[in-house]
Order: C-alpha cells, then structure tokens, then sequence
C-alpha cells in the first residue's frame, strides 16, 4: 500500500473530479467556465473541515495547468512568501495556495500582496473562521470572489467512496475488497459531509479488517467502532462554535423544541459549559422576557445547576431549560426599550434631569430649586397600589415612548395598565 494516506491520494486532480459544491464550481457556474478557459481568479474558499477547500484548490490548479504552489499561513515565513514571488517572476505566474489565510501576518501581506495585485499570483486562500470577521481586509479587497462551501451531503460522499474503491493507481482498487453498498453508505451518513474523514475511516477500516481466503471481508462492527464519534465537529474557539450558539437561539426563538435541543446537544459536545449557560441567560431575558417574567429564574437555577452538576449531568436540567424557553410565550420588548433608550441617549437626546427628581438627601436641597416631587404611594390608584400625573422624562425628550410592549403571555397585563397609565397622563 501506497505510503499517503488515501484522503491524500484521492484528492480531484480537475475540477471535473470535485465532488459535491455544484452552486460553486459547478458545470453552468462562471467560476467553472472561467478556469476551463484557463482565468483564474483568486479567491477565498470558506468553510468546515473536511469539505474540500485544498481540494478545490488542487483541482482548479490541475485544469489551469498554471504552476502550484502551497503555504500555511501559520507556519511560513517571509522566505516562503519571496520563494513563491521568484517562482512567479520565473514562470510568469503562479497559483499560490495559502491555508489558515485568517493567520496572515502583516510582513506576508506586505511581501506578497503587490504581486496579488499585479497578477503574477494568483491567491486561493482558504479559512475556517468568517472571512469578513477574522480575513484582513487587504486580503479580501484582493480576492474578487469569496466561496462558501458546504458539507457533502451523503450521496456526494457515496461516489467519493466508491471512486477511491475503485481507482486501482491512486486508490484501492487493487485490493480484494468485499464490502456493501449498505456500509458504502453507513460510513458516508456517519462523517457529518467530511469527505477526509470519509476516506479515513474507509481506509482504516480495510487496515483493520481480516483477509479470509484471498478477500478482506468488512464487518459492520468494525465500522461502526471507527466511526464512533467522528461525526462531530467544530470546537469552541472558531466560527462554527459561534454558528452553534446563533442557532440555538434563533431556534428557541422560533419555538422549534427539536432544532434547539440538537444544537444544545451539539455545543455541550464541544465542552464550553460556561459559553453555553451565559447564552441561555441571555435568551431568557431577550427572547422571552416580560411575556414569561418565571422563565428567567428558571433558567438561571438550571444553568447553576448545571455547573454544580458538571457533564454529563449538566445535559438534564439545560435540557429542561431549553424545552420551556422554546414553548413559553415570547416578548423582546424591554431589551428593544433600552436599546431604543440607549441610541436616543448616543444622539444627545440627554436633557436636564427635572427639579423635582433630583436628590433632597442634603442640607441646601430645596435652595437650588430641588422641590415639587409627589410621592405616588400617597394617592393610591385602584388595585395598581399608587401613581401622580409627573414628568420623569427631561424636557428635550418628554413624551418618548422607548418601550413597546408585546401582547403576549403575562406582558398582556403589563400592556394594558401601560396603556391605562398613557390615558391618565393625557388628562394632565
């Protein structure tokens, strides 16, 4: 056997050979049809591990026949950056591959970019995290095109798998094989869209398997050992931790219990307790807020039982916090109040505090004109407890309304003496 390893081995020499990512280098894509008739763009591909970012790059180089070059931006230096200019200078241009792109530092930009810009290199770049938040700008300004790709859905990962199955030069196609479609298929539904996890397990899965009278039989077993939890990914450091914890929200939001649990599923795997609780808090008090005022402390003592409890346990009462957060009656109204109170504050809409509010608790008080302040609790009002017709609000922003309740759950009631207290203040 071959000393790469088959992921290796079986990357797509054309873009022919790319699988999955049709929107992006598909055959009616102009990206397609600009490296068949040799331009090439440089470019940003964005995405997961495993979903074939050095591939494309090796696959658009092997079409262009243009020269190829590879970096990592975490471990090359400036000679490695003026070795791919010489390069450039000598060939005319050059295809420069650049992974980890996000860690580029400043001397690389400077050595390397003018030539970006000239043409005589051609930039792929290629990053895990979001090129708008973590890419420098100079890079992106450079890199016309930025590509998102996406995990290979399942039947992508099937060809993959049959292909290197079956290539006898670069794959396994001259060992003696005997495996099912059924777990063809098992291993691709079980790498989570990673077509180098993919190809891993199948190759450690042959590595591992017993040769019975010339043929090496593959047991279900034996895959599903390997697989084990392959099918997880991201970390809490990078993009997709932050994606994770989005749509969980976004889901809570949208009162989907199931979608919310699997994300909640998904982010406890990756071990960030403390992330994770500080972000169902948050969702208690923006997503539901006064419309299910019980939610808040509920959350709260799930996730402080959660730390006490620590994983695996600390899954349980998160768990119930999630499923009551989804179908409990939902109001953003106060945090949309202060956020409204906040911007009208950082356009100088501040004012003078009125007299009457200002503080008494000293000799002198009343001498600067700190008087006029009726206590409510003197006038009671109905069942509501007390109230007086005054102005709070300084002159320059009286009769704002920051907060807009919602109709909904328990901020029904808070709605209508809101509504009932604007009727009385009217009659002043």
């Amino acid at each position: 056997m071959q000393n790469e390893p088959l992921a290796y081995r079986m990357r797509p020499t054309t873009i022919d050979e790319v699988a999955g990512q049709e929107e992006i280098i598909g055959k009616n894509t102009a990206l397609y049809k600009m490296v068949k008739n040799g331009h090439v763009p440089s470019m940003l591909l964005y995405g997961e591990p495993g979903i074939g970012k050095t591939s494309l790059a090796h696959a658009i180089a092997g079409t262009s026949h243009l020269p190829f070059m590879s970096m990592n931006a975490t471990v090359s230096g400036k000679k490695d950056v003026e070795a791919v200019i010489a390069e450039a200078r000598m060939t005319g241009k050059v295809l420069l591959f650049l992974d980890e792109i996000h860690r580029f530092n400043k001397l690389q930009q400077d050595t390397l970019l003018p030539h970006v810009e000239s043409g005589a290199i051609v930039l792929i770049g290629a990053t895990t995290e979001n090129p708008y938040h973590d890419v420098n700008p100079a890079i992106r300004s450079r890199c016309g095109e930025i590509k998102q790709l996406k995990r290979l859905e399942p039947d992508n990962l099937v060809g993959v798998l049959q292909r290197a199955l079956q290539d006898e030069k670069r794959g396994l196609g001259k060992m003696p094989i005997q495996i099912t479609e059924t777990q063809i298929r098992t291993i691709a539904e079980g790498v989570n869209g990673d077509a180098r996890k993919a190809l891993n397990v199948l190759e450690s899965v042959v590595i591992a398997s017993d040769e019975i009278e010339g043929e090496i039989i593959i047991e279900d077993w034996l895959i599903e050992n390997l697989l084990g939890r392959i099918g997880l990914f991201g970390d809490n450091k990078g993009t997709h931790f932050y994606n994770l914890l989005s749509a969980l929200q976004k889901s809570v939001r949208g009162s989907d219990v199931n979608a919310a649990i699997y994300y909640l599923a998904h982010l406890l795997e990756t071990g960030d307790l403390v992330a994770v609780n500080r972000r169902l808090l948050v969702m208690a008090y923006e997503d539901i807020g006064l419309a299910s005022p019980e939610v808040g402390p509920h959350v709260l003592a799930a996730t402080e039982a959660a730390v006490r409890l620590g994983m695996p346990e600390a899954r349980i009462p998160l768990a119930n916090a999630v499923i009551e957060m989804c179908l409990a009656s939902k109001s953003n109204s106060a945090y949309k109040a202060v956020d409204a109170a906040v911007q009208a504050i950082n356009h100088g809409n501040t004012g003078d505090i009125p007299m009457h509010l200002r503080d008494t608790h000293y000799a002198g008080a009343s001498d600067l004109g700190h008087v006029g302040y009726e206590y409510p609790h003197d006038t009671p009002l109905g069942s509501f407890g007390g109230w007086v017709n005054q102005q709070y609000l300084p002159d320059k922003v009286e009769g704002t309304e920051f907060y807009k309740p919602v109709h909904a759950g328990d901020e029904a009631k808070l709605a209508a003496i809101y509504k009932r207290i604007k009727e009385f203040r009217k009659k002043k």
